[in-house]
């Protein structure tokens, strides 16, 4: 059996573990079991990336939503009724908390009773088998896989099923849902699943969603990696005027959504994690008038908050591009500042509708060279302590000032980088010492004579060896010469004997 909390683990951000933690040690103390249910065991199965995290209790999840606020996370919604709370984690991370229950229908078609149960049971009572499955997070039995829906296999299969004949009955907004799943995974609808499907739009149940429910599932198209995909899903099996007729007779802005699309991938290759649900909604909607907007939002379920932030959205990007722009930003660094605050989502919206180069060009060179010169700075930091200075307020001024003038071109190499620190910290490089003359110890001079002595007569021995060699390789005497020279001496010789013996007689 794959290690699916290795697997889980591997995958998720800083963050999400972070939040992960945080659940399992409310949950431990309150006396809670806690699951990992639903899109995020689904998405990991899959391989898709992991958006957000939702959680399961068997108990009370206010309990510990209220606990994560008070650490920095954010309550968006909290449904007392059906005990679901949808958050924002510490760190931007995307979630949710549910009460395990079982919806009771009196009969299909009828509002459910809402009974509190034990995770196996909500997991049966749940849409689509490849959205029943859970991985415990309680210590006993930590990383165990719960399918009773046999939902793997579904997924192996890369089918879509629903659990009951009255899925669509008791629900008509899955609907929507079901061309979701299969629009967003590649999956198709599993046989007999489609049966419902084609039987329930015969029976016209499309015009019994509510616009509420209609208007969640635009919110999660909005969130999709691809909702343009879902969009056209829907438009082809006529549903998108369950959404709202005046969306489907002027169509969605595909042109807008392919744009903010590509953004999202370029944002990604630059490191960040965008959500970016807001601007997606209004490139949706782009071809409706501000008030068209505002009334289909209104229809939708969208609190009067939301549908400000949608509806205000546009203006407060253009308001940001006109401050990138003025006078203050000149200099690169004061842009990179500005930048560095704005909302990703703006940035990202600029991106992709703004039509001044000047902004395009600030934005995207804060995306692909100013953040990667500040990722450089602890090695500034870093040279600077090796030259001496110690750290404190000046010391992050000075490498505050060698990063801006990074942003300018300068200070690209090492040495200059030294030259510059050296300059702002005040730090003047060491003279190098010159190496002074010794003078001789007592009573060397006679050592050093006696040598020069000793190595003069050396050299006239070697000399004279010398010549002696010379001489010895000097050419011989011919032999006439030789013979000449023997003759006078015999001569010699004999007039010698000649006279001795003369005297004599």
């Amino acid at each position: 059996m794959p290690d699916y909390m290795f697997l889980l683990e591997s995958r998720l951000s800083p963050e999400q573990r972070a939040a992960m933690m945080r659940v399992q040690e409310l949950s431990a103390a309150l006396g809670f079991n806690v699951y990992l249910t639903g899109g995020t065991v689904r998405d990991l199965v899959t391989g898709a990336s992991l958006r957000d995290l939702d959680f399961t209790v068997e108990g009370n999840p206010s309990k510990i939503a209220h606990e994560l606020e008070k650490g920095g996370a954010k309550i968006l919604v909290d449904d007392e009724k059906l005990r679901q709370v949808e958050l924002l984690f510490a760190g931007d991370c995307d979630g949710s908390i549910s009460g395990a229950r079982d919806d009771h229908y009196v009969r299909p078609g009828t509002r459910p009773e809402i009974r509190w149960s034990t995770i196996m049971e909500d997991l049966r009572r749940r849409d689509f088998s490849l959205n029943a499955i859970a991985i415990s997070l309680n210590p006993a039995s930590r990383g165990l896989l719960l399918d009773p829906t046999n939902g793997l296999s579904d997924i192996e299969r890369a089918e879509v099923r629903a659990l009951t004949i009255h899925s669509f009955t008791n629900r008509p907004v899955r609907l929507l849902r079901v061309l979701r799943f299969a629009a967003r995974m590649g999956f198709k609808v599993e046989a007999r699943t489609q049966e419902w499907f084609d039987l329930a739009i015969e029976r016209e149940l499309q015009n019994t969603i509510t616009p509420e429910d209609a208007g969640g599932e635009l919110r999660a198209a909005a969130r999709e990696e691809r909702p343009a995909v879902v969009l056209k899903s829907w438009e082809e099996h006529d549903l998108l005027e369950a959404v709202n007729p005046v969306l489907a007779k002027k169509h969605p802005d595909y042109d807008a959504i392919n744009r903010l699309m590509k953004v999202r991938e370029d944002l990604f290759t630059a490191g960040f994690r965008p959500r970016l649900a807001t601007p997606m909604l209004l490139a949706i909607l782009g071809r409706l008038k501000d008030r068209e907007q505002a009334n289909l939002l209104g229809k939708a379920g969208f609190r009067s908050a939301e549908v400000a932030t949608v509806l205000e959205f546009e203006n407060e990007a253009l308001e940001a591009q006109k401050e990138l722009l003025g006078r203050k930003m000149n200099a690169p660094v004061d842009s990179y500042r500005f930048l560095e605050k704005l909302p990703l989502d703006q940035m990202a919206y600029l991106l992709a509708e703004s039509n001044k180069s000047a902004a395009l060009s600030k934005i995207r060179a804060y995306l692909n060279k100013w953040r990667p010169i500040r990722l450089g700075v602890p090695v500034v930091a870093s040279e600077l302590e090796a030259l001496g200075m110690p750290r404190g307020p000046k010391f992050d001024q000075v490498v505050e000032q060698v990063f801006a003038m990074q942003l300018t071109g300068r200070g690209k190499t090492p040495e200059e980088r030294v030259k510059i620190l050296r300059k702002l910290s005040g730090i003047k490089e060491q003279p190098k010492k010159k190496e002074k003359e010794k003078k001789p110890a007592k009573g060397t001079d006679k050592a050093h004579a006696a040598a020069a002595m000793g190595d003069a007569a050396k050299h006239k021995h070697a000399a004279a060896a010398a010549d002696a060699k010379h001489a010895g390789k000097e050419k011989p005497v011919s032999s006439k010469a030789a013979g000449k020279h023997a003759a006078a001496v015999h001569r010699a010789k004999a007039a010698a004997f000649a006279k001795k013996h003369g005297k004599r007689k």
